[in-house]
């Protein structure tokens, strides 16, 4: 049977006219294309608020990394709290930057979303999530899940010194690059659990990010989920796309990178 987690739920101002969605950015200093399109998209997007659903980091290894004199945290930060000052920002944990915590949001200046989170937006519910806590299929991944949120696993790793917990991050990077170059397949959303959430909530529709594979599936008579795109600017063609949520429903909206922006 289907474990269907508490739901928070945030109502959308009535001023709000249009929101935006990303996740999956995977931000790191070795791919400036993907970083330079970010920070294009934050400082030009015409949006009421912007959800980022997880994974906006490739790896995040604690907050005390924005400390660090002009660390790539501390850069990708300040334009945040830039972002923050002209449109509400709101933070969804994933799988990769599940320790960025109240220092990091408070220093942005953003709002941190429960996974998962229903928005109320025009007179509709959309349940918000990153997605991996949907991937039931992936057993091993779904064990460490639940001891890494753990309290006392987190405070044993932010323990160590910041040099170590980086060179950690490093290693399951380059394990993470070897099984995609391995061809190996990963678990998808487990389709009763989506429609068991959807139901929960009173919602018809499921947006989340995780999977890397953006499309809109069907999932019974009126439910749907809709799974939103990763980002990579260098790759051909690039993919950099947020979801618009507008009174006339879900557009994808392909962006081009910055550097394409001359």
């Amino acid at each position: 049977m289907t474990t269907v987690p508490p739901f928070e739920e945030l109502a959308a101002p009535s001023h709000w006219r249009t929101v935006e969605f990303i996740s999956d950015l995977h931000l790191q200093a070795s791919e400036p294309a993907t970083v330079a399109a970010w920070l294009h998209y934050l400082q030009t997007t015409q949006a009421d608020a912007l959800f980022i659903l997880g994974d906006l980091f490739e790896v995040w290894v604690g907050d005390d990394a924005l400390q660090e004199p002009g660390s790539f945290e501390a850069t990708c930060c300040a334009s945040l709290q830039a972002a923050a000052q002209r449109l509400p920002v709101f933070f969804m944990h994933g799988n990769r930057d599940f320790l960025a915590g109240p220092a990091f949001l408070a220093h942005c200046g953003i709002t941190g979303l429960a996974d998962p989170t229903v928005l109320v937006f025009g007179g509709q519910r959309f349940v918000l999530s990153h997605g991996d806590l949907l991937c039931l299929d992936d057993v091993d991944y779904q064990r460490f899940r639940v001891q890494a949120r753990s309290a006392e696993w987190q405070q044993q790793f932010l323990a160590q010194p910041l040099a170590t917990r980086r060179a950690q991050a490093r290693g399951i990077r380059q394990e993470s690059e070897a099984r995609k170059q391995s061809g190996a397949s990963y678990a998808d959303v487990d389709g009763p659990a989506a429609i068991a959430w959807l139901q929960a909530a009173g919602a018809r529709t499921l947006i989340h990010g995780h999977t890397h594979k953006p499309a809109s599936h069907l999932l019974a008579p009126g439910l749907q989920r809709v799974v939103l795109s990763d980002w990579d600017a260098a790759a051909l063609p690039p993919r950099v796309e947020t979801l618009r949520l507008s009174g006339a429903g879900l557009e994808r909206v392909a962006l081009a990178p910055s550097y394409q922006r001359s």
